[in-house]
């Protein structure tokens, strides 16, 4: 199968990460996947992260547009499946309106799993402007009561990949807000964003204080795979009635795509 993998980062201004990230989904991916690797264009942010842009709704919802745009092609193109690989599930209500094949997304796939390992889910975050949005997510997926603290490691992007480097203060900083998370009840623990799962999960951190720490994004990858076979084998696809469910016409799409964006 193929899957086109969806970053919010631009990959060529995060090499550490990048390189680590490849390395470990290829390992956690079945024979025979094969993962797709995209980011958002060259120059999209003034500086190499979308933090500065993430706590603004109207920014946040541009950015989304190239999510759709490449969830699009990548229908077009005969990929098997769309990953958006970023904890905010950035365009995910709209694509999967919009085309058939799974659509799968971090934030989604990784606290639905970790649901069948704890009855309450925390999530340690390094974005502290993401709270609002990944509370208004949770609770629109039906995970209101599922969700319990959010809390910060309260380091900057830098600070995360610096740890790529050496990651003992990064660790460090994760385990002390997990433990805040613990305190206020989280039976397990979804890490978020994708450089700080990546980097724990190169190191081997699995658990704090004997509560589980999942790895989110190879969840969200084996999440993608087995939504492949299911859609293969039955053609099992999402509900399509409602708001944030209903496929519009094509002519619709197209025309108010090209009404705003041109040719598309």
């Amino acid at each position: 199968m193929k899957i086109w993998y969806q970053s919010f980062t631009v990959l060529d201004d995060v090499g550490p990460y990048f390189q680590t990230l490849r390395r470990h989904l290829e390992g956690q991916a079945s024979p025979g996947t094969q993962l797709d690797y995209h980011g958002m264009a060259n120059g999209t942010y003034p500086t190499s992260y979308p933090g500065t842009h993430i706590g603004y709704t109207y920014l946040a919802g541009l950015h989304k547009n190239q999510f759709i745009d490449n969830a699009l092609r990548a229908a077009r193109e005969g990929y098997d499946a769309v990953m958006i690989a970023t904890i905010p599930d950035t365009g995910f209500e709209e694509v999967r309106t919009l085309i058939d094949i799974p659509v799968v997304a971090y934030g989604n796939a990784s606290v639905a799993y970790a649901a069948t390992l704890g009855p309450k889910v925390g999530i340690v975050n390094f974005i502290e402007a993401l709270q609002d949005q990944l509370r208004r997510n949770m609770i629109l997926y039906g995970f209101g009561d599922l969700v319990g603290p959010i809390v910060s490691i309260e380091r900057e992007f830098g600070d995360v990949l610096k740890g790529y480097e050496d990651p003992k203060a990064l660790k460090e900083a994760f385990v002390a807000a997990a433990r805040r998370a613990i305190e206020q009840g989280a039976k397990v623990i979804v890490p978020g964003e994708g450089p700080l799962n990546v980097l724990l999960a190169a190191h081997g951190v699995t658990r704090v204080d004997d509560i589980p720490v999942i790895d989110s994004l190879g969840v969200t990858l084996a999440t993608c795979e087995d939504r492949v076979r299911r859609y293969q084998r039955t053609g099992l696809y999402p509900a399509r009635k409602g708001f944030y469910f209903a496929r519009p016409d094509e002519e619709s799409v197209q025309h108010v795509r090209s009404h705003y964006f041109g040719e598309r």
